[in-house]
């Protein structure tokens, strides 16, 4: 399933991909999680964008123009931090090929994760990359305070059902270049 959904997800041409990143973050600024009244203080962690995922940047920088604390990814194996970051700031190329702030940046624990994904389902399942970075992050964060978490995906990327297992934790938004996924 993994392989299927990212081959779907590469085999997206530049310029599909390039309108369907900014449709998906046209549709994220209509969350109201996402609205600026909310950004006193909340802390958003997205990602930058590696191979063929999501460019999630303009949607970073419009979340940052609303008030929001920004925050990326670094990976220490074999657990995610968040670093602050701000829109703009220069990046390090971490694990993975992953860019993210520099090391001594400030860790923080994020109020909402934008998060990529190989595929979902409607019921808002996700595989990632099997690494189980994310997994075991929201297990962390959650012990100490609830957190949002928004997958952003292309439409090509669902699957008709993904099996989930105990540790998975079903996310409480998808948003792709066509609609919004949530209870």
């Amino acid at each position: 399933m993994r392989r299927s959904g990212l081959a779907r997800r590469d085999a997206l041409d530049v310029a599909r991909r390039d309108a369907a990143s900014q449709a998906i973050a046209d549709h994220a600024l209509t969350l109201p999680e996402l609205d600026a009244d909310r950004a006193g203080g909340a802390t958003i962690a997205g990602y930058s964008p590696i191979r063929s995922e999501v460019d999630t940047l303009p949607l970073l920088g419009a979340l940052a123009r609303r008030g929001f604390a920004l925050a990326l990814p670094l990976v220490v194996d074999p657990h995610l931090v968040f670093l602050r970051w701000r829109h703009g700031d220069a990046l390090i190329r971490g694990a993975f090929g992953v860019s993210a702030p520099a090391p001594g940046s400030e860790v923080v624990a994020p109020d909402i994760l934008l998060m990529p994904l190989a595929c979902f389902d409607r019921a808002r399942n996700r595989i990632g990359y099997g690494k189980g970075h994310y997994d075991r992050a929201i297990a962390g964060l959650t012990q100490e305070k609830p957190v949002i978490t928004i997958g952003l995906a292309f439409t090509t990327q669902e699957a008709d059902s993904i099996p989930a297992e105990s540790h998975d934790r079903r996310l409480d938004i998808i948003v792709t270049e066509t609609e919004i996924l949530r209870d």
